[in-house]
């Protein structure tokens, strides 16, 4: 990353590679469960129990469905998720007095050791997570491994090449006496030899706590007493993936691969979209309003873009039609607010020809599909720690977004931005 100082604020420019290839195979489960929302889902909420009531295994079958529209809302309405099958899944190994019933004298199987993930959101922080996913994966490719998320991810994720299954942590709050049970039975029948939390906050490091003392896993994280300790001071002073990066070194996992979303696809042709589109991203978690660029500049971005012969399109939450609403208004922008699911952004990302747009997860994913990226930082968030990556990034920072003129974003825009095509 470069930086350079400009009138009250400072720009800094990105760039990262990212693989479009190398899925790693392995076995997967489907996925059925409740709650995931539609939109983007916001950040966690606190480091406390929050809330909930217990954690789901998500194994199921069923017809294939449309990954859940991102949605911001701090408490987003939940839907079910339909059942997700994933390839077919390979026999487990039987255990051993039944393998030795069915096939006497055989030579019986190793059972395949068992990892556990941990990431709970928010939506651009598991972005910044899949990068270490694959690394994981990588590393244990003879694993079965399963990955502990909130709903808003089980159905995506359960698509991804890294995990076997996917579990659903619902958070539950501290004094949720029978919650906490299910989630401790939940953990600890599940036999796993190494556990890799990837939130390393206060409320998964507490997890650690519901292994018995005797019992406990290998664990990767921060949690007083566990085996693999990332004790790096700097840790929070650094961006998230290079955080993660420094806990799998600890942890004994050196090669880390880059980011790659070849597997998620959406269905971008509904939209009926003209080939040269520019995205627009003009939202943010409700509760953060400071986080976004004035809707009229976006307006005004629309229609600069299109002079240049680019079709605006603007992204979001079902909740944030009406500024999609604002933006179009007598411009040839197209609105797709609460429109689009993971895939759909993975799709549009390869798509496009940049993006614009404010700190908010739907950016860092149409990054690491590759979209050159023009992200919209105020002071409330610091991209040395949380910028998107991706393989053409750009950010601007100004301590309030209404200080960021027009002329601004468009000098920053990438080169070839309405060039001839």
């Amino acid at each position: 990353m470069s930086g350079r100082s400009e009138s009250g604020g400072v720009t800094q420019e990105t760039r990262s590679s990212v693989a479009g290839e190398g899925s790693i195979q392995g076995t997967f489960s489907s996925v059925a469960g409740e709650g995931a929302s539609q939109g983007t889902p916001s950040p966690l909420a606190g480091e406390g129990w929050g809330g909930g009531a217990g954690t789901q295994a998500t194994d199921g079958g069923g017809a294939r469905a449309q990954a859940p529209a991102p949605d911001r809302s701090p408490n987003p309405e939940a839907k079910a998720v339909q059942p997700v099958p994933g390839p077919t899944p390979r026999r487990p190994p039987l255990p051993t007095a039944q393998a030795e019933k069915e096939f006497p004298g055989a030579p019986q199987p190793a059972e395949r050791p068992r990892i556990l993930v941990l990431k709970l959101g928010a939506f651009g922080n598991v972005v910044l997570s899949l990068a270490a996913f694959a690394a994981i994966r990588r590393h244990h490719p003879d694993a079965e491994i399963t990955l502990l998320t909130t709903a808003p991810y089980a159905a995506w994720m359960a698509d991804s090449p890294w995990f076997d299954r996917v579990l659903l942590d619902d958070r539950p709050s501290w004094w949720d006496l029978f919650g906490i049970l299910r989630l401790r039975r939940t953990l600890t029948e599940g036999g796993y030899q190494r556990v890799y939390d990837l939130q390393t906050s206060g409320r998964s490091s507490r997890y650690y706590r519901l292994f018995p003392r005797a019992a406990r896993p290998e664990w990767s994280g921060i949690a007083p007493g566990c085996s693999h300790p990332d004790r790096d001071p700097e840790r929070d002073c650094i961006h998230d993936i290079d955080r993660q990066f420094g806990q799998l070194r600890q942890a004994g996992i050196s090669e880390i691969p880059p980011a790659d979303l070849s597997w998620s696809h959406g269905d971008i042709a509904r939209f009926g979209l003209p080939s040269r589109i520019a995205l627009l991203v003009p939202g943010s978690s409700p509760h953060r309003p400071q986080k976004r660029w004035p809707a009229e500049r976006y307006r005004a971005l629309a229609l600069a873009l299109a002079a240049r012969g680019l079709t605006p399109v603007v992204l979001g939450a079902a909740g944030e039609a009406e500024l999609a609403a604002v933006i179009c208004r007598d411009t040839p922008a197209r609105g797709l607010a609460g429109q689009t699911g993971f895939g759909d952004l993975a799709e549009l990302g390869r798509a496009a020809e940049l993006a614009v747009g404010n700190d908010t997860g739907p950016m860092h994913l149409l990054a690491a599909a590759g979209c050159p990226c023009l992200v919209l930082f105020s002071s409330d968030s610091d991209p040395a720690r949380c910028a998107p990556r991706g393989r053409w990034v750009r950010t601007l920072q100004r301590p309030s977004l209404a200080e960021l003129s027009l002329p601004e974003v468009l000098d920053a825009l990438p080169v070839h931005a309405g060039a001839p095509a």
